[in-house]
């Protein structure tokens, strides 16, 4: 049965700074941090499958300053070490975001057998997702237009969207809206250590869990044992200085393909030189700028659709189909498909409100002619993935409220750990996991020629996992730099001589496409 709250104890004042340590709490935060935590069978929906895994709430204050100012309520969930001699704690984890669900993420190390001998694993719901105390935003419908390259005239939709969103979001959210921050939820994290009775909690954050890990780490470095950062964040740029690296990625990927399939020219027909196979594409969309061509509608499908290159394994399939649109062969129903399976697979959707609220935490251009000559630049340099849109103003360029706080400065002064980053990631591009690298002073774990986001438990990589689980079973770093070959393999089509389409995979690229969306990973 749930405590009730002590109304004297709530609003006594504070008497010690906010950031906490493993072994002194702040006095009008001592109920929470001893409440009792009432493990059950988790109610229907939170966590599939549901064997083997149990829930609990936990009670935390909505603004840390002002604890008598109303409560939120955190969802938990809980698989238990598998052999109670060699527990060595809790194992907390976050799937990213801002406003990913990771009640379900316990599962996602099912197969790391000696982790879940040592760890109980720890999934969790930030405030404002999913089964804990919601933050919403009012929908906010559009008729704009958001073309892949836009004319000047229609970059202010944009902006007028963004604008609308902003003002839905500050209605819908209210006065808690203001309070759903990285930092109060490394408060929460704290919280949920103290009323589970541990000293200190071991982290694996995927994705902006990467940056949530680290503000935790820097609040609370006495709360932290072993941490592992997959997929990080920099923790010294902005969330829009980071788009940069985004749309950076997105362009090396394609350049990795012209030059792949450069390679197989006597495969492929595409040209023999990079420039040549990237003429053949921007060809293509010359054409679906006067009207449907080669399956696709328009030429802001085909764009998105040119985004598939950040997969490796999808390289050969999008080369024979970039093939059968040259040859006239194009098929509407494949084309179709591939965007529907890019869309699927594309970042999960996170909860409504609380990413909009997160991201503004970071400081953001208020002049929307910074945005629209970074959009215009893109979109006359490479349109293709979709660059001009991590370019564009959001609800945060107006934002609406005042930051309670800022973000602390990222520091270590616990344990070292872990951090995780591929080449090929688009969504968290290596060149941020190598500064939060060097920034904590961590051995970095590079997967190479991989596309994919999230590594760790996740892509069958014996390499990452191995690394990881020795460090987090017996403390062992790795080498200072460690290259691990990633899983994302490309079809083997050897270059010079032609390879016969025959002797190729017969896998279309949308089924390929939607294999991937399929898989678990990160928000």
């Amino acid at each position: 049965m749930r405590k009730r709250w002590g109304a004297a104890a709530l609003v006594a004042p504070l008497l010690m700074s906010l950031v906490g340590t493993a072994y002194a709490e702040p006095g009008p935060l001592d109920e929470y941090y001893t409440q009792p935590v009432a493990w059950a069978e988790c109610p229907a929906g939170w966590v599939s499958p549901s064997t083997g895994v149990e829930c609990a709430t936990v009670i935390v204050p909505m603004d840390y300053k002002n604890p008598g100012n109303g409560n939120l309520e955190i969802a938990i969930s809980r698989k238990k070490a598998t052999d109670p001699a060699r527990r060595r704690g809790v194992l907390l984890t976050n799937p990213g975001g801002p406003g990913g669900s990771g009640l379900g993420a316990v599962h996602w190390f099912n197969a790391q057998t000696d982790v879940l001998k040592m760890y109980d694993i720890i999934g969790m719901d930030p405030r404002g997702v999913g089964r804990s105390t919601q933050l919403r935003c009012i929908s906010t419908p559009s008729d704009d237009e958001f073309p892949s390259r836009p004319t000047d005239a229609q970059l202010s939709n944009w902006s007028e969207y963004a604008r609308s969103v902003e003002a839905n979001c500050e209605r819908g959210g209210g006065e808690m809206r203001r309070f759903v921050s990285t930092m109060n939820t490394a408060r929460d994290m704290d919280v949920i250590r103290g009323a589970l009775g541990e000293k200190k909690v071991s982290y694996v954050g995927y994705s902006y869990g990467t940056q949530l890990g680290a503000v935790f780490g820097s609040m609370f470095p006495k709360s932290l044992d072993r941490s592992v950062l997959d997929s990080a964040l920099d923790p010294l740029k902005t969330w829009h200085e980071q788009d940069v690296d985004v749309v950076d990625a997105i362009t090396d990927n394609l350049k990795k393909w012209t030059e792949w399939t450069a390679a197989r020219n006597g495969t492929y027909g595409l040209g023999s030189t990079p420039e040549a196979v990237r003429t053949v594409l921007d060809g293509i969309a010359e054409k679906l700028k006067a009207g449907p061509y080669g399956g696709y509608s328009d030429v802001s499908s085909f764009d998105y659709a040119v985004g598939a290159t950040r997969y490796r394994r999808s390289w050969a399939a999008f080369s024979r189909h970039i093939a059968s649109i040259k040859a006239g062969a194009g098929d509407p129903a494949e084309a179709s498909a591939i965007v529907a399976a890019l869309k699927k697979g594309d970042i999960e959707p996170t909860s409504a409100g609380t990413y909009q609220a997160v991201t503004c935490e970071w400081d953001w251009f208020t002049d929307v002619n910074t945005y629209y000559n970074d959009m215009k630049r893109w979109r006359d340099t490479n349109p293709y993935g979709g660059t001009v849109d991590y370019m564009a103003p959001t609800n945060c360029t107006f934002r609406a409220f005042k930051r309670p706080e800022k973000i602390p400065a990222i520091t270590r002064k616990y344990p070292a750990g872990l951090v995780v980053n591929a080449d090929g990631d688009t969504q968290t591009p290596l060149a941020n996991g190598r500064v939060m690298a060097e920034h904590l002073n961590e051995p970095l774990i590079n997967v190479s020629n991989d596309g994919q986001h999230g590594h760790y438990a996740l892509r069958r990589n014996a390499c990452v996992d191995a690394l990881v689980n020795k460090y987090l079973v017996s403390g062992i770093l790795p080498a200072s730099r460690v290259t691990c070959a990633g899983t994302d393999i490309a079809e083997n089509v050897p270059p010079g001589a032609a390879t016969t389409m025959s002797l190729q995979s017969a896998r279309p690229l949308s089924d390929i496409l939607g294999e991937i969306a399929a898989e678990t990973k990160p928000f």
